[in-house]
């Protein structure tokens, strides 16, 4: 009669009679990089606060409308210079226009130019970004360009260029759609070079990483090296340039509404309700008060959501 035999497994210490099961061995479960940026981002409570804020005002914005049915261009001079009311929340305008009608449509207007404008901002600083960093002949004149974009004076530069082409884009596309035109493209040809600089150096920092040397070693070309291995990874910084560059233009097109260079009286935004208030200043100034109130909260809650968006796409600030 023979013994029963036993089966060594290696790394065990022992012997397992043959036939005996083996618990498995647990393997922990694998985590996407956007489950661990979102974790990283929660933690951060002023972002997530940025966040919300930002959300509910563009909800209120562009849903508003669909609960309060005023026309915003709507003349009542019966109802002018009214304080706040049960019909008008945020009272009326020298013209018996609603004001709250007007915050959300000027605040569809603010934050589509900031869309916008933020987007023309973002694909020419990365294409830039890019071909400097990946490029060293273009380097030197593509970085020399930024140097000179960046010493310009940006206010006087952005007046040049609305008292230049206003007149011809109101002509041919019409008033609105014309000085839409030329806010976003004088925004966005006048704000792309910090993230030029950023994209630069780090795909300056990429292409010498061993996985771009490993695709260049198997006669990857240019266009799909930086379209597979670049791009995907300077995703993080241009997400960051976005939100930051949302804020940036919305304030830049107030300012120009405000300096009286920005839509047409008729056509609302916050910037230019802040202009239309200056002269009641003193005897309304809750006028002020709604669309300045409306820019800060705004501005703020991008801001806090673009930091929250930086300390959640750095590795190595994630996971502490």
């Amino acid at each position: 009669m023979t013994e029963p035999t036993e089966k060594v497994i290696p790394g065990s210490g022992g012997a397992t009679p043959a036939g005996a099961l083996t618990e498995p061995v647990p393997v922990a479960p694998v985590r996407s990089k956007w489950r661990d940026v979102w974790d990283q981002f929660k933690i951060h409570k002023g972002a997530v606060l940025g966040g919300i804020v930002f959300l509910l005002i563009v909800l209120s914005v562009f849903l508003g409308p669909l609960l309060w049915s005023i026309d915003p261009s709507y003349i009542d001079i019966r109802a002018r210079n009214q304080g706040p009311s049960l019909a008008h929340p945020f009272g009326t305008d020298q013209l018996g226009r609603d004001t709250l009608a007007r915050m959300m449509a000027g605040g569809q207007t603010s934050v589509f130019v900031g869309i916008t404008a933020m987007a023309l901002s973002l694909l020419l600083g990365t294409l830039i970004g890019v071909l400097a960093g990946f490029f060293r002949k273009l380097d030197g004149i593509l970085m020399r360009l930024t140097d000179l974009f960046l010493a310009l004076p940006l206010l006087p530069l952005l007046l040049v260029m609305v008292m230049l082409f206003r007149a011809p884009l109101s002509a041919a596309f019409g008033p609105e759609t014309g000085i839409f035109i030329l806010i976003v493209t004088a925004i966005g040809l006048t704000s792309w070079m910090p993230t030029a600089r950023i994209v630069r150096g780090d795909v300056l920092t990429l292409k010498e990483r061993e996985f771009v040397l490993a695709a260049r070693s198997i006669g990857t070309n240019n266009t799909k090296m930086i379209t597979r291995h670049i791009l995907p990874n300077v995703i993080s910084p241009i997400m960051v340039s976005a939100t930051l560059g949302i804020a940036n233009a919305i304030i830049t097109e107030s300012a120009l509404s405000f300096l009286g260079l920005g839509f047409p009286p008729d056509f609302p935004t916050w910037g230019r309700l802040l202009f239309d208030s200056v002269d009641y200043l003193q005897q309304y100034p809750e006028r002020v008060m709604w669309p300045g109130v409306a820019i800060s909260l705004t501005v703020l809650s991008v801001n806090y959501l673009g930091d929250g968006l930086r300390d959640a796409l750095d590795p190595r600030i994630r996971g502490r």
